[in-house]
């Protein structure tokens, strides 16, 4: 199967009025319809005439793995709408993309750990949004590379697109660890890097239903759109577009999931927006059963497999909220994201004419959170029709296993001894540092005591003396 056209959306996030030159775009091609990816981009799902390109001097059409280009995917679309990180704010991920100003070769998340829609880990450099203001985990996984593995400093907001472009520019060097990365990109760029000073946590929480209308506050609401064949018409996004404007409605948000939200949409337009929806005859209220899918781009037979296993949930009353799925296969590059994966396997070279079933393995994310990066084989090499018991099998598991590790932590902390921990934090900025983890900013490695840093060390935030270092003892659980 050819791989389709694309078009870039940075992190996601674009105004009606790019959606609407796209979709004219898309109509003079010969589209009636366009498609989301995975990637929060755009996806021309039929083939189009390359020779009319010139005609849209606002767009570049793509095909990553012919062209290396890669979107940036963000949760911009989550900020306002789910738990956030206070300080990564709508218009903070707006300056943070502008940046990105090159077409990447690199897959690239900018993401807030605190909400669940958009996964932490799918890029190749993953930019994570940490406590401090402005300041950044980075995890990165090149080509080759088995696992994720932290950038051993937190990054500037503004040194963000310098750090992955150098990273882009050692490849050539083909880096076999982090540590190399670290030097080498170090070496290529000056940045405003931050001491890591704790690992960096990731709250659970269940999947959120994202598709309808809801609140925000008082006076806004914002909606959820999904079609479950991914085709979404292009004369409804044009009238949609037109309704943005009318309601001073700025941006429109791509999900990974293959739908988009609309953000902002004012109490007193409500009427007029839920009267839209039922001239087109939009369904706003799809079964989870069926939204928390990940499949490959134009795959019908993945489609078709999706169908079979959701008309049996559907009449089994099987509940599936919270779990996530995807569809894969043995020959896939890409990165799995959801709690349950169906892998199709190989099939065997047989001589004579003979065929076989398909069969497929079944793997689940630890704790059934993807963002554990770890996955379990449930079992392997089953036929199609006993994918959907497993299934069941699985689902019932994480129900059971979800409130005894809530059971489980309850006692752990019960059980916890507490012990203390001496770091040294700076008077003036109230910046730590941990001999645990040293401070990379200043070739200081880990496991260094406070004590045998140099006179001339300083803060690596504000640069105040060593002096201005106070011992403060920290009270921790094991």
């Amino acid at each position: 199967m050819e791989e389709p056209y694309r078009l870039r959306i940075n992190g996601g996030v674009l105004s009606p009025g790019e959606l609407q030159y796209i979709c004219e775009a898309a109509e003079a091609l010969g589209l009636d319809a366009i498609s989301f990816g995975s990637r929060q981009d755009i996806i021309f799902p039929e083939q189009i005439d390359a020779s009319k390109f010139s005609q849209f001097d606002k767009i570049k059409f793509v095909k990553p793995k012919r062209d290396g280009v890669e979107n940036i995917a963000s949760s911009y679309v989550s900020s306002e709408i789910l738990p956030s990180t206070p300080w990564l704010t709508s218009d903070k991920y707006l300056y943070v993309l502008e940046q990105f100003k090159h077409n990447p070769r690199l897959r690239i998340n900018v993401i807030d750990p605190k909400q669940r829609l958009v996964p932490l880990y799918t890029g190749n450099v993953n930019f994570i949004a940490s406590e401090h203001e402005d300041y950044w985990y980075l995890y990165v996984r090149l080509s080759g590379w088995e696992k994720t593995k932290m950038y051993p400093a937190l990054i500037y907001s503004w040194d963000m697109d310098k750090i992955e472009l150098a990273i882009e520019n050692i490849l050539i060097e083909e880096p076999e660890s982090i540590e190399m990365v670290f030097d080498l990109v170090s070496d290529a760029v000056d940045t405003n890097n931050r001491t890591v000073d704790k690992p960096l946590e990731v709250p659970f929480y269940p999947f959120p239903y994202y598709e309808g209308m809801n609140r925000i506050g008082s006076d806004r609401y914002w909606l959820g759109l999904y079609w479950r064949n991914n085709r979404y018409d292009i004369p409804f996004l044009k009238a949609m577009c037109e309704l943005c404007s009318d309601n001073k409605i700025g941006k429109i948000s791509i999900t990974p999931w293959k739908s988009f939200i609309v953000k902002g949409i004012p109490l007193k337009s409500k009427l007029q927006w839920e009267k839209f929806l039922g001239k087109f005859g939009i369904n706003v209220r799809h079964s989870m059963l069926e939204m928390n899918w990940h499949l490959p781009v134009n795959d019908k037979e993945a489609l078709n497999l999706k169908k079979y296993l959701v008309t049996n949930f559907d009449q089994n009353d099987i509940s599936t909220y919270g779990l996530t799925f995807g569809i894969t296969s043995y020959a896939s590059d890409t990165y799995n994201f959801t709690s349950i994966v169906i892998e199709k396997n190989k099939q065997p070279e047989l001589k004579g004419g003979f065929t076989v079933r398909d069969t497929y393995n079944l793997l689940y994310a630890k704790n059934f959170d993807p963002n554990s990066r770890e996955y379990i084989m449930h079992v392997q090499d089953v036929d199609k029709v006993e994918l959907p018991g497993l299934l069941m099998e699985l689902s019932q598991l994480y129900f059971e296993q979800l409130g005894a590790e809530r059971e489980e932590e309850s006692s752990n902390k019960v059980l916890k001894e507490s012990y203390e921990e001496e770091v040294y934090q700076c008077s003036d900025c109230l910046t730590v540092y941990n001999e645990v983890y040293g401070d990379v900013t200043q070739d200081i490695k880990p496991n260094t005591p406070f004590e045998a840093l140099p006179e001339t060390y300083e803060c690596s935030l504000c640069e105040a003396p060593k002096s201005s270092f106070e011992k403060k003892v920290l009270i921790k659980t094991s």
